[in-house]
């Protein structure tokens, strides 16, 4: 996996050997838990934090992804402006500043991560397309976002692509980052502010906190050094594509496989042919969409398009390896850049996405509050996860007596998702819907009976 492979040596900590009490335990090493810890320890300097991994820091999906940082908490305007009319313009301001204070915390805190604010460009790649775009262009005007709406001429003048119908470049809107990099700088500097962290340590219950304010959270973990107990005050759960140590919240997610495939570094003269100087993140407009960047090498890392949901919602390694799919990135990156026939590829992986019926994180909770839990990013959490720290210290703020924040007041953080129906019925709802949105990729983007159907009960599946 070319983000692993390129991070090259990296710490590594200790797994659990003793019973441990602490003030606040943190369980998960993925962005979400990362930044709660950090967040934690500098909200709470004399407070004892500990953080616990099943495997390494940052071996999952915090170290797959695109390392696309998007401002956006909603998975878009459309699905935030959906959802939460009358407070969307609150999260879209909020998202900006999360994304402000993350590129701050990048200076403030010597986060070594390749971060680049390049901005993205949403593409055109199909005619119909075209018309979401202007639409999304005018909606960035009224707003007040800075936007350049691009035509096919001045698209492929940018980036030169033969499928670019159309761009809408949004500079302000994302930033990218090596992303097992921010995972491994994120654990180097909160253990230097002071927080306890664990590897190969994986929690196998938790008992929540009774209600006596002298009554603690207790979880059971096990690790190559033992079985042990970890005793809390509070609990923060950041385990993403895993199934939640809440039992309430097993079905509010799904895990839904995404590929990805590198080449090796562009030479000079090929980059040149293609363009890019401005080096954004790239996403089209399909359902089943694409989403490409460069590395600091100039590799293209793309991926998208499938997304894979295994019966019973399995998370294994063996779904990681699919030659079809690979096969069928390859094929779709020489449609879109011709220009690297012959390129090699050197890396290919897979990643697991905890998908919620919202698309985006929901908030829950147990203990009168003191066990947070944060899930269900749909593959837009590399900026929302510190979003989602910050609100679940600011509810631990509140249970000690400090009123709301803004973000423990939205709408967006008090609703829980529906959660997906058990098997079988998710399996073949997931699959028919996949089938729907493939076909609507290829009739202009008409959607069927069941997917207006699900739109309409808030249940839309995004790929």
């Amino acid at each position: 996996m070319f983000w692993q492979d390129d991070l090259g040596e990296h710490p590594t900590y200790p797994a659990l050997s003793a019973a441990t009490r602490a003030d606040v335990v943190v369980v998960g090493g993925g962005y979400t838990g990362l930044w709660s810890a950090l967040r934690a320890k500098q909200r709470y300097p004399g407070a004892r934090v500990v953080l616990v991994e099943a495997r390494s820091v940052g071996w999952a999906a915090s170290g797959r992804n695109g390392g696309f940082c998007e401002a956006s908490l909603t998975h878009g305007d459309e699905n935030g402006r959906g959802r939460w009319p009358d407070e969307f313009d609150t999260l879209t301001r909020l998202g900006y500043e999360n994304l402000a204070a993350m590129e701050s915390a990048m200076g403030d805190l010597g986060l070594d991560c390749q971060w680049e604010r390049t901005g993205i460009i949403d593409l055109a790649v199909e005619p119909h397309q075209i018309d979401w775009l202007q639409d999304a262009a005018q909606d960035a005007a009224r707003a007040g976002v800075p936007h350049t709406f691009l035509d096919r001429a001045k698209m492929r003048a940018e980036i030169a692509s033969p499928t670019y119908e159309a761009g809408l470049v949004r500079p302000d809107d994302a930033a990218l980052v090596h992303p097992a990099r921010l995972a491994t700088e994120l654990a180097r500097v909160a253990s230097e502010l002071g927080v306890e962290i664990f590897e190969q340590t994986r929690v196998t219950r938790l008992v929540p906190p009774g209600r006596g304010a002298s009554s603690d959270a207790v979880l059971r973990t096990t690790s190559p050094a033992g079985e042990a107990t970890l005793r809390a005050d509070r609990v923060i759960l950041g385990t993403n594509v895993f199934p939640s140590l809440l039992r309430r919240y097993r079905l509010h997610t799904v895990p839904v496989y995404d590929y990805v495939v590198a080449t090796e570094p562009l030479p000079a003269d090929l980059l040149g042919a293609i363009g890019w100087r401005g080096r954004q993140g790239l996403a089209d407009l399909a359902n089943q969409f694409h989403y490409y960047r460069l590395t600091a090498d100039n590799r293209i890392v793309f991926g998208g398009y499938d997304a894979v949901y295994h019966y019973g919602g399995r998370v294994s390694r063996t779904y990681e390896n699919r030659p079809r799919t690979f096969r069928r990135l390859t094929e779709h990156l020489l449609t879109t850049f011709p220009q690297l026939e012959g390129i090699r590829l050197t890396h290919r992986w897979s990643g697991a996405i905890d998908t919620s019926t919202r698309f985006c994180a929901f908030f829950g909770q147990a203990g009168g509050g003191r066990v947070q839990h944060a899930a269900g990013f749909t593959g837009l959490g590399v900026a929302a996860t510190h979003f989602a720290a910050q609100v679940m210290l600011d509810r631990f703020d509140v249970l000690d007596g400090s009123p709301d924040t803004e973000r423990t007041a939205l709408q967006m953080v008090r609703q829980v998702p529906v959660p997906f129906p058990p098997e079988p019925i998710a399996a073949a709802g997931i699959q028919a819907t996949r089938w729907a949105l493939d076909q609507a990729d290829h009739q202009g983007g008409r959607r069927n009976v069941l997917l207006r159907s699900l739109d309409a009960l808030g249940l839309g599946f995004d790929s």
